[in-house]
């Protein structure tokens, strides 16, 4: 079904680049300024957005080995996923149940058992608490009331979620909204992890508008990837979560050849943002870009995580690197460090210092609305979905919501 509705897409764009047109909602649709810059409504959604669904945290391959584990810290709450023994992925809340102590201070590693660095409590992988020092002296304590606390995990198309609310539901997957069997077609979980790097930028949704729009992509990034790029978008969604693809004459070359043989690559192109903070956009890795003639050395995955900063001005976002090939030689490992490089720049100095000043301008007061045009369909949709968000809050209502809403493909 999930590659059905590739080949589906894959029609539709092929039509459309052919007809040099792209699919258009009805109305402009006018996003107030202060919906970016007022602190009460950043608090709620941080609360009710961020602090419900589910986030990225991390991949499948880089917890291949028992024993696995990274810590980070998401929002105020210090994160912990370990590979256990049993070969189960968990997360937990890092601190320690004697005294709330950061338990795991290393951001990667692998261990059998983690040790509370205050006092020395220990906890095997599986976050069980399994050692009190000097207990005779501590007193009778019941261990297994006292593990870590576990938070919601999923582990799926290859990506690794985390929920922040220890209370909410385990059912990460009802956020996804069927999402991650179309994710299983990019092919994550069989690629190798080459590295991350994080950058500051403005409010999260100045940022996250950039993500879904490639009206701008043939201006901003006229000296990067050049003015021939299409700024045509299609938009598909699940829910929340949206596909941005583009109409261009790339897609033509699949013409003539039975779809059958249209590879996976060719129709998982565009950028799949998954709400509310990550956008996963693909490139062919070429050592041409160092000089060296041996071309094409496979597919590159930059996926995107956003977090809001500890402001309304700012965000923090995290760009790990992802490789569908082997590297084998100073050439291809110089190549993708060339890629990684090239995109950090970009994003600093072409979204997001524009997205600063977006931030700057807005603050003036001197328009109290910004636009998305009947061609921006996918910003459209998610300032919609932050607004419903902050309108409904008890959970069940929320993933009633996002199921409700299904599946929607533009034509």
């Amino acid at each position: 079904m999930s590659r059905e509705r590739l080949l589906e897409a894959a029609r539709r764009t092929i039509a459309h680049a052919k007809a040099g047109s792209a699919p258009q909602v009805d109305t402009i649709f006018r996003v107030p300024a202060d919906s970016y810059l007022d602190p009460d409504r950043w608090g709620r959604e941080v609360d009710l957005v961020f602090r419900r669904f589910p986030l990225l945290f991390g991949f499948s391959c880089e917890f291949t080995e028992e024993y696995s584990y990274r810590s980070m810290e998401i929002l105020g709450v210090p994160v912990l996923v370990s590979r256990s023994g049993d070969g189960e992925l968990r997360a937990f809340v890092n601190t320690c149940s004697h005294r709330g102590a950061i338990v795991v201070a290393e951001p990667e590693g692998s261990a059998r058992r983690f040790t509370c660095p205050y006092h020395g409590w220990s906890y095997d992988s599986s976050g069980e608490l399994v050692g009190v020092f000097d207990n005779d002296a501590f007193g009778e304590l019941d261990k297994g009331c006292h593990g870590l606390t576990q938070l919601p995990l999923l582990e799926s198309a290859g990506l690794v979620f985390v929920g922040l609310n220890h209370q909410g539901t385990g059912e990460l997957d009802r956020y996804l909204c069927g999402y991650d069997e179309m994710l299983e077609h990019l092919g994550l979980g069989d690629c190798r992890f080459v590295g991350r790097q994080a950058v500051e930028g403005p409010n999260w949704k100045v940022a996250y508008d950039g993500y879904l729009d490639f009206y701008h992509l043939p201006v901003l990034h006229r000296e990067s990837f050049g003015t021939n790029i299409c700024n045509k978008a299609i938009y598909d969604a699940w829910g929340p979560h949206q596909r941005v693809s583009a109409p261009d004459s790339s897609m033509l070359r699949l013409e003539g050849r039975p779809e059958s043989e249209w590879s996976s690559k060719a129709l998982t192109t565009g950028v799949w943002t998954i709400f509310p903070h990550v956008s996963i956009a693909s490139f062919e890795v070429d050592s041409s870009i160092i000089g060296d003639g041996s071309g094409s050395l496979g597919r590159m995955y930059m996926v995107s995580q956003l977090f809001p900063g500890e402001t309304p001005q700012s965000s923090l976002t995290i760009q790990n690197f992802l490789i569908d090939f082997s590297v084998n030689s100073e050439v291809q490992a110089s190549s993708v460090d060339a890629y990684k490089r090239f995109l950090l720049g970009v994003v600093r100095d072409e979204d997001y210092a524009t997205g600063f000043g977006v931030q700057r301008g807005l603050a003036t007061g001197a328009k109290d609305s910004v636009l998305f045009g009947r061609n921006e369909a996918g910003g459209q949709r998610f300032h919609q979905w932050v607004d419903q968000l902050l309108e409904t809050t008890p959970e069940s209502e929320v993933l009633a919501l996002i199921e409700n809403a299904g599946y929607q493909s533009q034509s």
